[in-house]
């Protein structure tokens, strides 16, 4: 899509009751349980019977709902606090975005633990696929007329489903494990992939398939990441992305942390992402707990993120040239990145997983000297920039290999569920830090980089200049980082100064019940989106008065993208296909989560 019929986005409008309204002219208030949560957008549990007809709608009403944004579920059998929700034994929530009215909306139906169906959506948005096929993984809730309901998480032959909450949390509740021979020859046959079970086909009856197996360890596959590629000759006919070899549980670990001590996992999820992966989980803990940070708190955190976003950039940088054929600039590109590195870790006393932001504020106060640090990167990287835009992006060879490779335009990204430089190299003009501000984006200044052809070249040349956007943003960081306090005065953040816990008994008493126990969160619902190093990252938190949550959804970026690739690929050469999985920018701990 082009600047020419690119999409307005109007300024955004969190809890948009224009589609209630909507819905209910069409279906009658009737149809509808409206539930009260922090999430920012409506939320409405329907009847299974009229779901689909309802989810239709909203794809095609005037200024539609054009993304999946997330699928999940939600084991409900042990929720003590549902006050007037319908009954369920389980949930399937639908989180719908509208890029046309810069809002969202949220879908829900109940099932029964007896009758575990639910219609697939597959027909409505293609990115249903993945989501449906997790939540069948993870709950064992069917999706009648999916196009091919099997295992993607866990292996083929794994029994049970890990994100119910009578499954176990803990490697110690498992019997040992132990693999016989037979066990062996069962993993190694069912790990044999069948063409015709992917909806493959030959192209003749005297002819038989041409595979190639990319991954699961294979350089060019960033992370343990298989694809399997039906060939004629170099031309891809069709391809089946397989992941789930670097599962980590993320979701069913946060069932048994704390508030504050599930930070450190967040840090691991997007691993090169650092702060920006805590950067939502804070903010969706803070929406939950009513706190509102002073303002330095809001200043620091987008400083260190915005610096997390120029090393995840940088990475990408040196390994995209690398994939299409130059060796030299991943030593230049890692060589800026240890000078960011060096800055972060003088903040932070860390470097890639600082897991250093904190429910109400972040770890400790800015160190003396920080400023001359951030000023000495802030002067040094632009002129980086331009060199590596004269000697390598404009190398005609770089040129030759990503230019018209692998592009999509506005409507398919969309419909994929694509965020970030993908989605904005297509000319769509959305970046949540501008399109619905957070953590105070609104006041600094700096520009959202577009391309308009959607291909492998253009969304290398956004990413490089988001990296030049962010050191603007991080300059004004320097210049007009405000006084004040390094946390929020509030109950449920981190604990006190240790001064006022000398002289009061009550501030005592919660700092000793936080520190042993943790906060305990209202019941309630939240929801936090942020613009990541890779598109779009969001916690969807769900409370039930604990110390725990009951449930955490992490939607990351890299899943919808991976799921993006054979509707993109077929048709192009197997070293097209390099440099499209280059120019995503996937990390496989934000797909497996």
């Amino acid at each position: 899509m082009t600047a020419d019929n690119a999409i307005y986005i109007p300024p955004y409008k969190a809890d948009d009751q224009d589609v209630v309204v909507e819905l209910h002219n069409r279906f009658g208030a009737d149809a509808f349980v409206a539930q009260e949560t922090r999430t920012g957008m409506p939320v409405l549990w329907v009847k299974r019977a009229q779901l689909k007809e309802i989810l239709t709608f909203l794809r095609n009403v005037a200024k539609p709902y054009s993304m999946l944004y997330d699928l999940h579920g939600v084991d409900e059998r042990l929720r003590t606090q549902r006050r007037g929700l319908p009954a369920a034994d389980f949930s399937v929530f639908y989180h719908l975005l509208s890029v046309e009215r810069n809002s969202d909306v949220m879908i829900k139906v109940s099932l029964s633990e007896g009758d575990l169906n639910l219609p697939t959506v597959t027909g409505i948005w293609p990115n249903a696929n993945w989501y449906e096929r997790e939540v069948w993984d993870m709950f064992g809730i069917d999706f009648a007329g999916h196009p091919h309901l099997s295992r993607i998480m866990m292996p083929p032959t794994w029994e049970g489903h890990p994100l119910r909450k009578d499954y176990p949390a803990r490697a110690t509740e498992f019997d040992p494990y132990s693999l016989t021979l037979a066990k062996q020859q069962l993993e190694e046959e069912s790990a044999r992939f069948n063409p015709e079970a992917w909806g493959m086909k030959r192209s003749g009856t005297n002819e038989d398939y041409m595979f190639l197996n990319l991954g699961p360890n294979h350089p060019s596959a960033h992370g343990a990441f298989r694809i399997v590629l039906q060939l004629d000759g170099e031309e891809i006919v069709d391809c089946v992305p397989d992941i789930g070899y670097h599962h980590r549980g993320a979701e069913k670990m946060a069932e048994r942390q704390s508030w504050h001590s599930f930070i450190p996992y967040t840090d691991r999820i997007d691993y090169l992402g650092g702060v920006m992966n805590n950067l939502p989980y804070v903010l969706a803990v803070e929406k939950l707990a009513g706190i509102q940070v002073p303002q330095k708190v809001d200043v620091i955190r987008i400083m260190l993120a915005e610096f997390f976003r120029i090393t995840s950039h940088l990475l990408f940088l040196g390994t995209y040239i690398q994939d299409v054929g130059a060796m030299t600039p991943v030593f230049f590109t890692f060589t800026d990145r240890q000078r960011a590195y060096t800055v972060i870790e003088a903040i932070t006393g860390f470097r890639l997983h600082p897991a250093w932001y904190r429910i109400g504020g972040v770890a400790h106060d800015l160190p003396r000297g920080w400023d001359k640090l951030v000023k000495d990167f802030v002067e040094w990287l632009p002129k980086r920039l331009d060199e590596y835009t004269k000697a390598a992006l404009q190398n005609s060879i770089l040129k030759g290999r990503t230019i018209g490779v692998a592009a999509y335009n506005t409507k398919e990204a969309l419909a994929w569920g694509t965020t970030g430089a993908g989605l904005r190299s297509t000319g769509c003009d959305f970046d949540l830090r501008k399109a619905r501000p957070y953590s105070g984006y609104e006041n600094f200044e700096f520009e959202v980089p577009l391309a308009h052809n959607g291909d492998a070249y253009d969304r290398c040349m956004v990413r490089v200049e988001e990296m030049r956007q962010s050191i603007r943003i991080i300059d004004q960081c320097l210049r007009n980082m405000p006084e004040g306090p390094y946390k929020a005065d509030h109950p449920l953040t981190t604990p006190p100064p240790k001064e006022r816990t000398l002289q009061h008994i009550e501030t005592l008493i919660t700092h000793f019940l936080q520190v042993s126990w943790g906060p305990v969160m209202p019941a309630n619902e939240s929801f936090q989106m942020i613009e990541a190093t890779k598109g779009i990252n969001s916690y969807y938190l769900t409370s039930d008065g604990g110390t725990m949550s009951y449930r955490t959804r992490i939607r990351t970026p890299s899943y919808p993208h991976l799921q993006q690739i054979p509707s993109v690929i077929k048709g192009s050469m197997v070293a097209d296909l390099i440099a499209y999985l280059g120019s995503i920018d996937f990390v496989m701990a934000d797909v497996d989560r």
